[in-house]
């Protein structure tokens, strides 16, 4: 029988939005009549798995993150902090920020408003079981590994290939001490798991959903409006 954690969502949203053009930071556009933020954040409100709700985002934006937790009546967040240059150091701000209770913490990013509560739940419950897993979705295309000169030196079978997502659920002192050995070794990887398998931890993978898609360019403001009106039908 699984016994449920303590289990914090720490959500970075400090990006700076560059690569979507617009004056206003990606993270607080709207989809839909919701700010993507907050359609973010309603995801892990909604998830009975989750306790608490730490925010991350840049010293400027802390006031109007802080209006639109008013304004949704989010009742989750415990907590709203200034990140970082880097999102693994808004991310360790926020799991520091994290309350003393937590034995779970899953990291998720602000900009992924489509992901499933059924989804956050399956990866709080694997990584209560096995200590640490990410959220995925196997290839559709063939991959190809190229050298500095974009030359192919091999191409790995597909059927192994998964394009990784978030949430990246730990369990706390897996993720604390590997956070810590990075910072020692000023190491910067590209997310978390790659923080806790260098590290020596294994890391599984939960199947999530293609949907489960990063806001980071106009193009995909226009594939989450489909997404959006899939939702609520």
């Amino acid at each position: 029988m699984n016994v449920k954690k303590y289990c914090s969502a720490v959500i970075p949203a400090a990006g700076t939005g560059i690569r979507m053009g617009t004056k206003i930071k990606k993270q607080f556009l709207k989809l839909g009549e919701k700010e993507i933020i907050a359609s973010t954040i309603q995801k892990f409100e909604q998830c009975s798995q989750v306790d608490e709700i730490v925010l991350v985002t840049s010293k400027d934006a802390i006031d109007l993150l802080t209006n639109i937790v008013k304004k949704e009546g989010f009742k989750k967040v415990s907590a709203i902090v200034e990140g970082g240059k880097e999102r693994q150091y808004s991310v360790y701000a926020g799991i520091c920020a994290v309350s003393e209770k937590a034995e779970i913490i899953t990291v998720h990013d602000g900009v992924r408003p489509f992901v499933k509560v059924e989804d956050i739940t399956k990866t709080i419950i694997t990584a209560q079981q096995k200590g640490a897993c990410v959220l995925g979705v196997k290839a559709k295309d063939t991959v190809k590994i190229c050298n500095t000169e974009n030359q192919i030196v091999t191409t790995p079978e597909r059927n192994f290939v998964w394009y990784i997502q978030t949430p990246q659920t730990f369990q706390k002192e897996l993720l604390i001490k590997a956070f810590e050995r990075a910072e020692k070794e000023n190491f910067v990887g590209t997310d978390e798991s790659v923080l806790v398998e260098r590290d020596g931890t294994t890391v599984f993978v939960v199947e999530g959903s293609y949907e489960n898609i990063k806001i980071t360019t106009p193009d995909d403001i226009i594939v989450g409006e489909a997404y959006l009106k899939k939702e609520r039908k």
